[in-house]
């Protein structure tokens, strides 16, 4: 019996951290969202996954852009590819603002016709259309948004919160097999 955690039965899907790369069901999209982190080795974790998943960093800065590249992937593949939303997490705990990112994607995937999801996503897609407004607000006030405060960082809040800034997409190399 395949197990429900991971989620197999849907074409667009949510998962946190490292457990999301293996707990998932193979996908050959995926989509590490980081909205205050680095998430380097994570990206790279994915791109080195034995299947070779086309990777993309995704973030509020370029979500309608990280949707449009999924979008674009998957007809290049000439048919529906399952995608999965890995987020990084603060030290792989919850983070607000990587579950904003992944419902601003998730949105973007759905207006473009992606909507077969996993309640996961249509949870974090339905939480993030009405805080759209309040998106600096949320992150500033979240657990990693008082930790950059503190470290004197408010404007890497201020702009990691500011929806749609960045109009390309980001993707990661696939490491190499062997």
């Amino acid at each position: 019996m395949t197990d429900p955690r991971s989620q197999s039965t849907y074409q667009v899907r949510l998962g946190w951290g490292e457990n999301a790369l293996t707990g998932l069901a193979k996908a050959g999209i995926v989509v590490v969202i980081d909205v205050l982190g680095s998430s380097d080795e994570l990206a790279a974790d994915a791109a080195a996954l034995p299947h070779g998943p086309t990777v993309f960093l995704g973030s509020l800065r370029n979500a309608s852009a990280t949707a449009q590249a999924v979008y674009d992937e998957q007809i290049a593949r000439g048919g529906r590819t399952a995608i999965n939303l890995v987020l990084a997490g603060d030290d792989g705990a919850f983070a607000v603002e990587d579950y904003l990112a992944a419902g601003a994607i998730g949105d973007g995937l759905s207006a473009r016709g992606l909507d077969h999801s996993a309640p996961d996503v249509a949870v974090a897609t339905e939480g993030f259309r009405p805080l759209t407004r309040a998106l600096k607000h949320l992150l500033s006030a979240s657990a990693s948004g008082l930790a950059l405060a503190e470290e004197g960082r408010r404007d890497d809040i201020k702009a990691a919160a500011a929806l749609d800034a960045d109009p390309d997409p980001i993707r990661v190399d696939t490491a190499p097999q062997g």
